[in-house]
């Protein structure tokens, strides 16, 4: 059973585009990265860790502790500016 986070800050995260060889690439159980991607539970390090390494992203490019911006602007500096 997973523990559902205690009232911390929210931790935004893109897994919902990202989710379909996530689970098998990182070897968990794809529900978990359900868990995850709600918000309902938090990634260790380690396992942010090797979800940025699946898809040659940095970190913070996945997971915040702020709503994320465009993918595209945050890593490749393009797209529109707000």
């Amino acid at each position: 059973m997973v523990a559902k986070r205690k009232e911390e800050a929210a931790i935004y995260n893109r897994l919902a585009a990202l989710r379909a060889e996530l689970a098998s690439a990182v070897g968990i159980n794809p529900q978990s990265v359900g868990f995850i991607e709600r918000g309902d539970y938090g990634p260790s390090l380690e396992l942010a860790l090797k979800m940025a390494q699946v898809f040659r992203l940095p970190v913070e490019a996945i997971f915040s502790l702020e709503p994320l911006p465009a993918l595209s602007l945050q890593v490749y500096g393009q797209g529109e500016r707000i």
